[in-house]
């Protein structure tokens, strides 16, 4: 890794001696994808592990449902199932804009619902937003010292409450948890969530916290301290746990994560609305780099800049500790949240296909001319390719037919790139299989396989996804869930 990062800084170093300025971005981003490589190795062994709680607090659990009236009985039923002290839990549903009878099945399993009526304010932020409101006046922020935000299609293993309080108890201010799928089996789009949530776990929650960093909030299945919500719920973007993420790092917490308290979901399983989603989490992404990058940057620098009530370490050493792990923690979220694909694919088009089209206008393509290719050092298909067909030549005259070939060629390399990165991510998907398999739900080994094979399109997905929503209007919709699995289906 050493060599790497030497290797990127001599490139860094190359570019401004030769003025290719627009090289120095791309070398740096580099540097993000770098830092996060021990983490894999990290949470392939460790993860932060909690002892039992001394003291059991008295949570809220927070519920936004638009149309759930198939699912959320099922997850109000597995809170109830909690081994947890059920006078310490109180259920709030906010039934937001519903045509069905999602009130009525979330009263009848005891919940307090608010029903909320805004078709403008349309996010799952809003309804938070709404919900909180009510919570103040009703019954005030601080009667419950933490709040669990949950969707309407998860269901809670019955020690969840239990678990989370343990990291709870020990001063975490904010914690996630382990994210299972009950549909995994469904189909390849099912499949293809459920391994993406549980790489996360694996790949970054648990060496963040191991490393007493900040991982990242997933929408669902989390914990924080009532201190966040002291004035309200602010976060309404089109995804609110990227923007309370990013705030909370800045703001100098640190986010958690515990591997015992385990959840489940349901995943989409028709592709229209895994597009549908996914462009949503793109455009919030983006929206989220540009809202808190500039704060991240400044803490990475000067350190906190917020007056929040974070205990100050007592001894200097101390105080140097958390100063040092905060910048880390910032540059860390800084690098999740750099749409690196925008940055990447910008270059190509600048730097490969029109600056390398108009110099091929002028000089020609010559041999000495062509792409080097040495810049897919490490791709075994494209050295398959040289090995059955050798290594092609293209010399062409000055003019437009060196612009065709020029551009032709950059598309092929391009494409032979983007294959090799394709099969390099089924190795990911094998590994999740590995590493998961006792918590995973039976899939017989053929499935398995095919799941392996065309995960890799989910983050491909993402990536086409990310260039649509740099350009277009993107507004939220909900995501249907129809699946009548119950806790002790995913159990048995």
């Amino acid at each position: 890794m050493i060599k790497t990062i030497v290797g990127v800084i001599e490139g860094i170093i190359s570019c401004i001696e030769s003025n290719d300025f627009i090289g120095i971005p791309i070398k740096l981003l580099a540097l993000f994808g770098m830092f996060r490589l021990p983490y894999f190795f990290i949470g392939l062994f460790f993860t932060r592990k909690f002892k039992p709680a001394k003291v059991q607090h008295k949570y809220a659990i927070c519920i936004a449902a638009r149309n759930e009236e198939t699912v959320i009985g099922n997850l109000l039923e597995s809170i109830r199932r909690q081994d947890y002290p059920s006078h310490l839990l109180t259920v709030f549903v906010v039934a937001d804009n519903c045509t069905d009878k999602t009130a009525a099945v979330a009263r009848k399993y005891g919940a307090i619902c608010y029903e909320r009526f805004n078709d403008k304010e349309r996010t799952k932020g809003f309804a938070l937003q709404y919900l909180f409101e009510r919570i103040r006046r009703d019954y005030g922020i601080e009667t419950f010292e933490g709040y669990f935000i949950f969707d309407a299609d998860n269901l809670l293993q019955q020690d969840y409450v239990t678990r989370m309080n343990e990291s709870f108890d020990e001063g975490l201010k904010i914690v996630t948890s382990y994210r299972n799928t009950k549909n995994f089996d469904d189909n390849w789009i099912a499949a293809s969530y459920a391994i993406h949530w549980l790489r996360s776990s694996r790949k970054n929650h648990r060496a963040r916290s191991v490393l007493r960093l900040a991982t990242n909030i997933q929408g669902t299945g989390f914990l924080f301290s009532n201190i966040f919500v002291k004035d309200g719920w602010n976060y309404t973007s089109l995804t609110e746990d990227r923007a309370f993420t990013a705030d909370a790092v800045a703001r100098g917490y640190q986010i958690s994560y515990n591997d015992a308290a385990v959840f489940y979901d349901e995943q989409p399983v028709s592709i229209k609305i895994a597009l549908r989603q996914r462009l949503r989490w793109s455009k919030g992404h983006l929206l989220a780099f540009k809202e808190t990058s500039w704060a991240l940057v400044k803490n990475l620098f000067l350190g906190r800049r917020y007056a929040d009530p974070i205990t100050t370490p007592p001894s200097l050493g101390k105080r140097i500790l958390e100063s040092i792990r905060h910048r880390v923690a910032s540059f860390d979220m800084l690098a999740l949240l750099v749409p690196s694909s925008i940055f990447y694919t910008a270059n190509w088009l600048i730097r490969t296909v029109l600056v390398g089209s108009i110099l091929c206008y002028t000089a020609g393509l010559a041999k000495s001319m062509i792409y080097d290719v040495t810049s897919l050092n490490g791709n075994l298909f494209m050295d398959g390719l040289f090995m059955i067909f050798g290594r092609v030549r293209i010399e062409v005259e000055p003019g437009l037919g060196a612009v065709f070939a020029s551009m032709g060629t950059a598309l092929v390399l391009q494409i032979i790139s983007r294959i090799w990165q394709y099969i390099k991510r089924i190795s990911m998907a094998i590994y999740v299989f590995i590493s998961e398999r006792r918590r995973i739900i039976y899939i017989p080994w053929y499935k398995k396989v095919f799941y392996c094979l065309t995960w890799p399109m989910f983050d491909s997905i993402h990536r086409y996804t990310s260039y649509v929503a740099l350009f277009i209007r993107v507004g939220w919709k909900p995501i249907p869930h129809k699946s009548k699995i119950t806790i002790q289906d995913v159990q048995k």
